[in-house]
């Protein structure tokens, strides 16, 4: 990973906060040049470094709460909505119960986003682990609530806690990358996405291996604990970043029609993870006779094409990956039913290879969206400093929030109303009508700007023909 984040575009310079950026500005480059895809580069290139102390701490850091927080998130997947079932929770609850992380995800991920500056980033870090190491513990223990209203009151306040402490790590976490690898942004972020799969990898396995042998309680404490044993190491290690607050704001962030269509393309892939979380279990205990505890290997075959595809994909930045995920995504969850327009029979091979082509699909698309709402915002005169970081990260977070919440809410609704291969069949249509539209813009802004340069170069080639006619006259 720290080869290939060195080896992207240029040397790493040694990075306290301020030192990242200076060093390179004084070397006569700008240090966003590579993520904007300008060519402003006059100095040839020194040759690469070794990470910086600071700089491997900080990779150290984002990728522990990279794997916590997935963790704790895709435990749930392989037995909660079984158990859920048993307390006498239908099937449009449990997609609520998930969703409603995402909900209070999208606030507070918008609030800390603004405040990130004021609030610190590293006490927002590592606020953020605590609260969600401790929520988890708690949601283990739910198993003990009455059946009904109770149980599922409950159930809603310890994830809505726990997306709190969620909302606010990864904030910080996309912001302290950004900051602290200017030029390396799409690399680092590809490279990190490693532990976020492998998060989402051992997860449900772990959890469906611990829940069949040990019970409810021991998945949910045994990750708890982990995340809070990583609380201390933080603190430790993490250096400490500083900034003056900006003037911008995510109103401004909203008028870029760039951004509004990125978001689109954020709410898409996340929809389609949140959609399978209360829906994928049932659906595979019901079709295929898995028991609980090979529910949770099913999930490696997305979580695992994911997590090894990523690092991949953020070596060079290309805007029509977005579109091209976008659209491999809806073709898989047509196919993953399959729908019943179709007519082809369901096999577990089949679903599983679904799965593991979207998974693919999603890194495809997922990578490249910060480092491109970067260079939007960067284009469009956004201040270059830890408070636009902020904003972005909080945007980029809030959006995945929204369609965390709207996937499995919707999920949940439409495999109780159509059963699962009619609902994965219409969550790929939204999927494809979003990747299609983003298509179309990109081709638009493609078709301008071609048009732009070739009318710079006409009026170039026009005031130098004046220039040489004037002299002629002379």
């Amino acid at each position: 990973i720290l080869r290939g984040c060195a080896s992207a575009d240029g040397s790493f310079q040694h990075s306290s906060s301020s030192s990242v950026m200076g060093s390179q500005e004084d070397a006569g480059r700008n240090p966003w040049s590579s993520v904007l895809g300008t060519d402003e580069a006059e100095v040839p290139l020194e040759e690469p470094r070794r990470l910086s102390r600071d700089q491997v701490f900080t990779l150290i850091s984002t990728a522990s709460i990279n794997f916590s927080s997935m963790i704790c998130y895709s435990i749930l997947g392989p037995f909660f909505p079984q158990e859920a079932v048993k307390k006498g929770v239908s099937n449009t609850i449990i997609g609520l119960i998930f969703g409603c992380f995402a909900l209070f995800n999208f606030l507070t991920s918008l609030i800390l986003g603004k405040y990130l500056v004021q609030i610190g980033t590293k006490f927002m870090f590592v606020a953020g682990m605590f609260i969600s190491g401790s929520a988890t513990i708690i949601f283990g223990m739910l198993d003990k609530a009455p059946k009904g209203p109770v149980f599922i009151i409950l159930c809603f306040i310890v994830r809505s806690v726990d997306a709190i402490g969620f909302g606010a790590a990864m904030t910080a976490s996309f912001s302290i990358l950004a900051k602290t690898f200017p030029n390396n942004v799409a690399t680092v972020l590809g490279s990190l996405e490693i532990f976020t799969g492998l998060g989402l990898v051992l997860g449900p396995p772990v959890g469906g291996f611990l829940y069949q042998s040990f019970g409810y309680e021991t998945p949910f404490i045994a990750v708890g604990c982990v995340v809070l044993l990583l609380v201390p190491l933080n603190i430790w290690i993490l250096p400490r970043y500083d900034s003056l607050p900006g003037k911008d704001s995510f109103l401004k962030l909203f008028t870029l029609s760039k951004v509004i269509f990125l978001c689109l393309v954020i709410f898409s892939l996340s929809s389609c993870l949140g959609f399978l979380d209360p829906t994928m279990s049932l659906f595979v205990t019901r079709k295929f006779k898995l028991p609980v505890g090979y529910v949770g290997l099913v999930f490696l075959g997305l979580a695992l094409s994911y997590s090894l595809s990523s690092p991949l994909l953020g070596i060079k930045l290309r805007k029509w990956l977005l579109v091209i995920g976008n659209l491999g995504t809806a073709i898989c969850f047509f196919l993953l039913g399959p729908a019943p327009v179709f007519h082809i029979q369901s096999h577990l091979w089949l679903f599983v290879l679904m799965l593991v082509l979207n998974g693919f699909c999603l890194g495809l698309s997922a990578i490249p969206i910060f480092p491109e709402m970067l260079e939007c915002a960067y284009k469009n005169g956004f201040e270059q400093g830890l408070s636009t970081l902020g904003l972005i990260s909080g945007l980029f977070s809030a959006m995945w929030s929204v369609g965390s919440f709207v996937g499995p809410t919707l999920g949940g609704f439409l495999s109780q109303k159509f059963q699962f291969e009619w609902a994965a069949a219409i969550q790929g249509l939204l999927v494809l009508i979003i990747g299609l539209t983003v298509g179309a813009f990109y081709i638009v802004e493609t078709m301008q700007t071609r048009r732009t340069r070739s009318q710079n170069i006409n009026d170039a080639d026009n005031e130098q023909t004046l220039l040489i006619t004037r002299k002629e006259h002379k």
